[in-house]
């Protein structure tokens, strides 16, 4: 099949974030594919609902990562079932990387990386220095990634979000990209991992993982 190039990629995750064209008085259906703008009933939704004063959690809420370094077949199995899991694993991370690197997508989960660490800072002094090279890499649009040429970009955020961002760097505090990492989150949920599932990357990691049974 032909590959997908990183500019043809980022117009379709775009296109996931902005939604498709609203007709006035006409409210979205309840079958959209973003959790984060609450018009689907989908199982985040209701867990929002129940937890209110959650509403900016990044689905994980920033638990610490199970750092195992060899997870069983039955472990990368149950990646298929939930995209969570799969979250929580570090190989299961890493291995997501490297699909999201061949779709030019890696800034993705660089980016929600980057934003779990900085929501670990205490210290004032690193919690700005780090929300500003958050900023340049991942959310500017004159982002120094682009400027060298290579494939990376900028993520895909919302006006509304990336605005947020903009005022919020006046102040930067270790939560401000936090609506901007949920949104990062749901789209690679919702894009990147249907795609993952059914790649090379995800089928080799389990043959490797049942000839290991076998041997």
């Amino acid at each position: 099949p032909q590959s997908v190039s990183g500019v043809e990629m980022r117009k379709r995750q775009q296109a996931h974030i902005e939604g498709p064209p609203q007709a006035p008085g006409h409210p979205r259906p309840n079958t959209c594919c973003l959790c984060w703008c609450g018009c689907c009933k989908c199982l985040w939704n209701e867990e929002r609902r129940e937890r209110p004063e959650r509403q900016t959690c990044t689905k994980m809420d920033s638990i610490e990562v199970t750092e195992e370094q060899h997870p069983t077949l039955d472990e990368v199995v149950a990646w298929a079932r939930s995209f969570e899991l799969m979250m929580r694993s570090t190989e299961g991370r890493e291995v997501f990387r490297q699909f999201l690197r061949s779709e030019y997508s890696e800034d993705n989960l660089m980016f929600w990386t980057a934003c779990e660490e900085l929501k670990k800072e205490t210290n004032p002094t690193s919690i700005d220095e780090k929300a500003r090279i958050i900023y340049e890499d991942y959310v500017s649009i004159l982002s120094p990634k682009e400027d060298e040429g290579t494939n990376a970009m900028a993520v895909s955020l919302d006006s509304r979000v990336r605005e947020g961002i903009n005022q919020s760097l006046a102040e930067p505090s270790n939560l401000m990209y936090e609506e901007a990492q949920l949104q990062i989150y749901t789209l690679m949920h919702r894009d990147s991992y249907p795609r993952f599932l059914n790649s090379s990357v995800y089928r080799d990691l389990l043959e490797r993982k049942r000839a290991c049974l076998d041997t």
